[in-house]
């Protein structure tokens, strides 16, 4: 089974919910028999839905980041390395087709902070099978991007526990 179309889809915005989303549009994509590639950009930790992604057929997640902070005004060589190597790989798995969906995670920021050029990635979206669905996520949608996606979609915070002092909950937040 495959889609007769892919589309692109940004997540965006300050607030919580844009990596969920993809994950969850993952996890229907997967029920209904659909392969999907999901590459973490700027992520190292291991968040739960590694751990769950382990139990799901069809479902695949690497990480191309480290748990540590990323300077925007002087990114670290390894973190402009690790990205640059995860685009490396996000364009051999979206241009091979082998993959229904593929997600880009944190792309938005790693565009952001020019780990990432946005020209690379308006390429590799012009490049795309057409019958690859594909999904980026991640503060500060690029313009161009919002611009040519079909779906564009800006999660607002308006209220978040830690404005209380609540620290980011296992199995929640991360």
């Amino acid at each position: 089974m495959s889609l007769k179309k892919g589309y692109i889809h940004v997540y965006a915005g300050s607030g919580k919910g844009k990596t969920t989303s993809a994950l969850g549009l993952g996890l229907r994509a997967t029920g209904a028999g659909f392969k999907v590639y999901m590459i973490q950009f700027m992520k190292g930790r291991r968040y739960s839905e590694l751990d769950s992604v382990e139990h799901l057929p069809n479902f695949t997640i690497v990480q191309y980041g480290r748990d540590e902070f990323v300077s925007k005004e002087n990114p670290e060589q390894i973190d402009i390395d690790l990205a640059r190597e995860g685009f490396a790989h996000a364009q051999e798995i979206v241009k091979n087709g082998k993959y229904d969906m593929v997600i880009l995670d944190e792309i938005n920021v790693a565009i952001d902070y020019s780990l990432i050029s946005i020209e690379d990635v308006l390429k590799l979206i012009e490049e795309k099978p057409e019958k690859v669905e594909l999904v980026l996520t991640g503060r500060y949608a690029h313009p161009e991007l919002s611009k040519i996606a079909d779906l564009v979609t800006e999660m607002l915070e308006i209220k978040h526990p830690y404005q209380k002092g609540v620290l980011a909950r296992k199995g929640v937040d991360y």
